[in-house]
């Protein structure tokens, strides 16, 4: 059981310090995490592998749905997003050489999403950190978390530079440190179920110095595979190309990607695609994989620890920040009022959301990625693909219903 808050600040102690909540990540979950315990007075500890240029600079989703917009702007975070972010008013379908667009007014209801790339609101959520005077250890990795089975486990650090290993003892660890960290590999295999569904296609996702060829997210329906354009800021592009699950950058030259692009983005209209540099590549094999439950003793997980969607309509990030929250004030009521009610809810609540959102994605996915090309149903597959989308802007509650799952709900 935990103990009663009493005004616990981090101390020293040889090579091991004590806090009350130990992070395990500097992406946006950990960081919303610790500026909301911050907040409330409640002592924790940010621990990050990588420097914090690289933190700050990782290009990541731009999506903010309408519900974490309303979050952050209950936590007075939301300057940076209101004062430079882009309001998203509409995704561009494209089919066939034609657009369908779907914009959000009326059916949205006045609930608005905006554009602001994940690495700007990390950089917000860093800065309120650290102003307020919070100890964010950068260049610091989690080797192990131990003593799961008691009231205080342990985070083994290595903070690089020959120091030797330290310890940071902790009455509540958050693994927010993504999909291949440490954290949720710390729970036994008995404790825990991983729930998973692989696609049987890639996405090559490429970043580009590239002005967007479009304020608005664009996705292509074509008979060879999606085609994903998000924007990423003034002078740089995200693309999704759907493609073989075996195909590597070297079945992918700069040539081919862009020469993939224009046709699956063609228009039967004046149309311009702005092109330049790669910046880089990767080969994303598109799965789906939910941990349950998402508590282990004393350790939480939130974000891409507990939960991945494909990228298709940038459900993850913001899963992720409503993990965050919901988990912060969890503690805060915990350590603050001395009731565990809400944190020993906060896995089962999180996984009703978290399932919504995977049916949502998985229907996406099912819209948007042409099946079996080179295949003999391919043709009738990609029909049936065609009638779905078609259905979308033909049937206003249709349209309504996905506008509900994308923007986000309550």
């Amino acid at each position: 059981m935990l103990r009663p808050y009493r005004g616990h600040r981090t101390t020293r102690c040889g090579v091991s310090d004590r806090t009350r909540v130990g992070i395990v990540g500097a992406g946006p979950a950990g960081m919303l995490v610790a500026v909301l315990l911050q907040r409330a007075g409640i002592d924790c500890v940010v621990v990050e592998r990588r420097d914090r240029s690289y933190v700050e600079q990782r290009v990541r989703g731009a999506t903010v749905e309408y519900p974490v917009v309303e979050l952050l702007r209950r936590h007075d975070l939301a300057a940076g997003l209101l004062a430079t972010g882009a309001v998203e008013d509409r995704i561009e379908f494209r089919m066939g050489g034609r657009r369908y667009p779907l914009v959000y007014a009326p059916l949205a209801g006045g609930r608005t999403p905006y554009l602001y790339p994940q690495q700007f609101l990390v950089r917000d959520l860093i800065d309120a950190f650290l102003v307020a005077g919070g100890d964010l250890r950068f260049d610091t990795t989690a080797l192990a978390v131990t003593d799961l089975e008691g009231d205080r486990p342990r985070i083994r650090l290595d903070s690089g530079a020959g120091a030797a290993p330290s310890e940071l003892w902790c009455d509540i660890v958050v693994g927010a440190d993504g999909e291949h960290g440490l954290t949720r590999a710390a729970i036994p295999r008995s404790a825990s179920r991983t729930h998973e569904y692989q696609y049987d296609y890639a996405w090559l996702a490429v970043l580009a110095e590239a002005a967007p060829s479009s304020d608005s997210t664009v996705i292509a329906i074509h008979e060879s595979g999606a085609c994903v354009h998000v924007p990423r800021g003034p002078v740089v592009s995200r693309f999704y190309l759907q493609c073989p699950r075996e195909d590597g950058r070297a079945d992918w030259p700069d040539e081919r990607i862009w020469k993939e692009i224009r046709i699956r983005l063609a228009l039967d209209e004046p149309w311009l695609l702005h092109e330049g540099p790669i910046l880089s590549t990767s080969s994303l094999r598109m799965r789906s994989l939910v941990c349950a439950p998402l508590r282990y003793g004393p350790l939480f997980l939130v974000g891409d620890a507990a939960h991945i969607v494909p990228p298709v309509v940038g459900k993850g990030f913001n899963i992720a920040l409503a993990d965050a929250e919901e988990l912060a004030l969890a503690l805060v009521e915990r350590f603050t009022g001395g009731t565990s009610a809400r944190l020993d809810a906060y896995s089962d609540r999180r996984l009703a959301r978290i399932w919504r959102a995977q049916e949502f994605v998985g229907r996406v996915m099912d819209l948007v990625n042409t099946p079996g090309p080179g295949t003999r149903e391919a043709a009738y597959l990609h029909r049936v693909q065609c009638a779905r989308l078609e259905r979308l802007f033909a049937s206003p509650a249709y349209g309504a219903a996905f506008l509900e799952d994308h923007i986000g709900w309550e």
